[in-house]
């Protein structure tokens, strides 16, 4: 018996802007397209968002201005990419990006629990051949920062 083998199909960024446009995704759906794929995010526990919060609150404390300290917003990453991290530092300000999402964040951050394995391995890497110069990773089940 012949079986047809599965066939996965990439979308592109463009493609899935144009869904959300037309109305088949909504806004705040937990969804992030990654390397061509569309991944459905983990709900967040209150620990998680608190952490996202303190994140957020370190990092506008520490930066001066000129940059954009933006949480939970997509980036326009690759031609098949565009996750939205849990904070992410670009340059400019939040007006600068009414048009497009930033393309090349200065430090991208994810918050990790339930999704440690995927932050680490398939998000790190799509991070990593995108050029990002800064990835971390709050690690909230060893409750360490990871670089």
């Amino acid at each position: 018996m012949a079986t047809d083998p599965t066939r996965l199909r990439k979308w592109t960024r463009a493609e899935y802007e144009r869904l959300i446009e037309i109305g088949v995704f909504h806004a705040g759906e937990p969804i992030e397209l990654l390397g061509g794929e569309l991944m459905v995010s983990e709900p967040q526990g209150s620990a998680h968002y608190t952490a996202i919060g303190l994140v957020e609150d370190a990092l506008r404390a520490a930066l001066g201005p000129g940059w954009l300290v933006r949480s939970q917003g997509p980036i326009a990453l690759t031609d098949d990419s565009e996750p939205e991290p849990d904070v992410a530092v670009t340059r400019g300000s939040r007006r600068d990006y009414s048009r497009e999402h930033p393309a090349r964040p200065a430090l991208v951050v994810e918050v990790a629990e339930a999704s440690l394995s995927l932050d680490r391995e398939h998000k790190g890497s799509l991070y990593a051949r995108a050029g990002v110069a800064d990835h971390w990773i709050l690690n909230l089940v060893e409750r360490v920062f990871e670089t």
